[in-house]
């Protein structure tokens, strides 16, 4: 009788052509996903702390030493991540777009892998998928295709405001007139790394420009709406006395211009924003900004000033995904924010703009909070601020020595601090969940350390050591 029975060495060579072929099968029946072919590119990670977040940090070749890093690889690759623990937690690294979920990993130096053939080009995220992990900051993207140098999100504009953009002080000249020019425009821009958003601006920013001028002034607000809005746009100065801030008079059309003119009656540290209904959702696309009107004889002069304003988005895609957000006004009306950030870009102020100072510097923040809803306890992590002109009133005596400072939607505050130790200091708004959805900024100060100040028998990283 014949033995139709292969021997066993060819079942298993014939098993795994088969799962060479078609890698989905090696998936099924698989939570990680994981394949035994070659691969034909491979990264090496680490978990780790940066910043006060967990993250993954490349470990060799063109990545090492770089926080989350974008792995780029071509289209039908065969790509192995290895994960390597570097901080004692218990970590795992997913890729869900294909499937992709290795074995936990628990105690320092313990180590996985996954093998995975990527069929499809686009931009995908790399992730530790226990819970909370993701939004602690442990992700990342996987740029797979031919377009793998660039990613659409990485081409599109950047419209964070430079927190230095503060204008020229007045100093101690008599009232003038002042004419301010505007353009209000609807931009798809960066959100974050892999992310867009298409964001309505004041001058191509958000927030938009910082407007500074005196008691006294006679000020001029040109507004034209640029011809390509699909939107009517307006702007409502809370430094006006007139109807509705100016917004009665600037409703404008897509392809129009309307001005108005104002007496600049009451010093303060004022928002502005658009007042088109609805005008949450214009204020929540990033149509805010501030005007400061100095009191006669102009503030006291610092070493530096920073202009700073938060906000917040409410889209239907949650935080971290990648790809373009759109918005969603259910989540508006329910106040359920996806994203808050610090002038108009999650890395605006950690890794778009860098605000320094050095020790010895006086430092004075315009602080803003466009909303349209959150209320803001803002706090800089390290220091306490020696004067808080609370409400942005600059007439009435600041508090002193204040932690943490409460501002309103459609509010502002101004702080001034002197600056004492060098080091890394963190910008955040103390409701500190929102930290993890992308409120987060740096001070950089430079200088020579005091032992009298501050000191630690473990070496710091970050300026200044």
């Amino acid at each position: 009788m014949l033995n139709n029975t292969l021997p066993m060495r060819q079942l298993i060579v014939l098993l795994m052509l088969l799962l060479f072929l078609n890698p989905a099968l090696a998936q099924q029946g698989s939570r990680s996903g994981n394949v035994t072919y070659t691969p034909d590119i491979t990264f090496t990670l680490e978990t780790g702390i940066a910043n006060g977040k967990m993250v993954f940090v490349g470990r060799a070749g063109t990545i090492r030493g770089e926080i989350n890093p974008t792995l780029h690889v071509p289209e039908n690759s065969v790509v192995q991540i290895n994960l390597i623990n570097g901080d004692g937690a218990v970590h795992d690294i997913a890729v869900p777009e294909f499937g992709v979920d290795s074995e936990d990993i628990t105690g320092k130096g313990s180590s996985t892998s996954v093998v995975f053939r990527v069929g499809k080009s686009g931009t995908f995220k790399y992730i530790c998928s226990l819970p909370g992990h993701e939004a602690a900051g442990m992700v990342g993207q996987l740029v797979v295709g031919e377009q793998m140098a660039q990613s659409e999100a990485e081409q599109a504009p950047v419209l964070a405001q430079d927190p230095n953009e503060v204008g020229e002080p007045v100093g101690k000249r008599e009232p003038r007139h002042l004419t301010v020019d505007l353009e209000t425009t609807e931009i798809k821009g960066q959100l974050a790394d892999g992310s867009t958003y298409t964001f309505w601006t004041f001058n191509d920013r958000v927030p938009g420009p910082f407007i500074r001028a005196r008691v006294g002034d006679t000020i001029t607000i040109n507004m034209a709406n640029a011809e390509d809005s699909s939107h009517i746009h307006s702007i409502d100065l809370h430094a006006v006395t007139g109807p509705g801030g100016g917004a009665a008079a600037t409703q404008a059309v897509p392809g129009e211009s309307k001005t108005f003119t104002f007496k600049a009656l009451q010093p303060g540290l004022y928002v502005y924003h658009c007042a088109t209904p609805m005008v949450a959702q214009h204020i929540a696309n990033g149509m805010y900004g501030m005007i400061l009107i100095e009191p006669e004889g102009g503030l006291e002069p610092v070493d530096k000033e920073f202009y700073i304003m938060q906000g917040e988005l409410y889209t239907s895609s949650p935080h971290g995904a990648l790809g373009h957000h759109q918005f969603s006004i259910e989540n508006l009306l329910e106040e359920r924010a996806q994203h808050f950030m610090f002038n108009g870009h999650m890395n605006a102020l950690t890794k778009i703009h860098r605000m320094e100072a050095e020790v010895g510097d006086t430092v004075r923040i315009f602080f803003g909070v466009g909303g349209p809803n959150a209320t803001s306890s803002f706090h800089v992590i390290g220091e306490i601020f020696d004067k808080v002109y609370q409400e942005a009133s600059l007439t009435s005596p600041p508090l002193t020595d204040v932690q943490t400072t409460l501002v309103p939607a459609g509010g502002a505050t101004m702080v001034e601090f002197k600056v004492d130790y060098p080091g890394q200091y963190t910008l955040v708004d103390h409701a500190l969940a929102r930290a993890e959805k992308g409120l987060v900024g740096f001070l950089h100060v430079t200088g020579e350390a005091d032992s009298e100040v501050f000191q630690t028998d473990e070496p710091l990283s970050g300026d200044g050591h």
